[in-house]
């Protein structure tokens, strides 16, 4: 078994997208950065390794066996084990995972460039290992929705871009959830201001999905003062969005 020593880890707690967990020039001053002492290397294939990245479920009882404490991680001094803790790539992208006991990817990470580039050079003539899966397959349960936005509708946003784009969603499913056409209405011109004749005779469905497919795409200061309007107001929302605002890359 392959074996990394004195990583910097950035754990992104009980994220599914890996667009969440952010790469090291997108870490923060005040993100808890860690030092794990050791932590072995798996090589996988493609597909196990979207799950991993991807998704919050089980993994292969034979993966989790063969790292069961493992990994070491240096605090105060201290050298403490940790039981199902990994670095894993296919050798093309990487991630750290740390399941803090249980059998899914609780904790996720990047790894510092020179680290990055430590382990394709590690893997280069390794064969990638295969594990076996209980039910014998890759299935999951994931989906995507408007709480968890595919993908492709997040790609090329900064990290705050995409934290205020979720908050932005968020405030939205809040308002979807409350089916009043005026609510709705009010919001899609302040939105798009030159629709406001054309949706006086639209159901709220209609407009629902206008301003979804409108939204849904990219991030503009279109989004951004949408956005602030729509979270005014609301104090658990107001907070997250003084947070992001506040935040400051390293």
């Amino acid at each position: 078994m392959l074996f990394l020593h004195d990583v910097w880890v950035n754990w992104f707690e009980g994220e599914e997208n890996g667009y969440n967990v952010c790469h090291f020039h997108e870490w923060r001053k005040e993100d808890s950065v860690e030092l794990l002492d050791q932590v072995p290397l798996l090589k996988v294939q493609s597909p196990l390794f979207d799950y991993i990245e991807n998704d919050l479920s089980e993994l292969p009882k034979t993966l989790l066996e063969s790292v069961f404490e493992k990994s070491y991680i240096r605090k105060n001094h201290e050298r403490r084990k940790l039981e199902y803790c990994f670095v894993v790539t296919d050798g093309i992208r990487i991630i750290a995972v740390d399941t803090i006991g249980y059998s899914i990817p609780v904790r996720k990470s990047r790894l510092i460039p020179r680290q990055e580039q430590l382990v394709y050079e590690m893997v280069k003539d390794v064969k990638a290992e295969e594990y076996e899966f209980s039910n014998g397959s890759l299935e999951s349960t994931k989906e995507y929705h408007i709480l968890s936005l595919p993908p492709q509708h997040i790609s090329g946003l900064t990290r705050k871009e995409r934290q205020l784009k979720q908050l932005m969603f968020m405030a939205l499913d809040q308002l979807k959830g409350l089916q009043n056409r005026a609510e709705i209405a009010y919001w899609y011109t302040e939105w798009n201001p030159r629709m406001y004749n054309q949706i006086k005779r639209m159901s709220f469905e209609e407009i629902w999905n206008m301003l979804y497919n409108e939204t849904i795409d990219g991030w503009s200061e279109n989004h951004l003062a949408f956005c602030e309007k729509m979270i005014k107001g609301q104090p658990f929302f107001e907070k997250l969005w003084e947070m992001e605002n506040e935040s400051k890359v390293n």
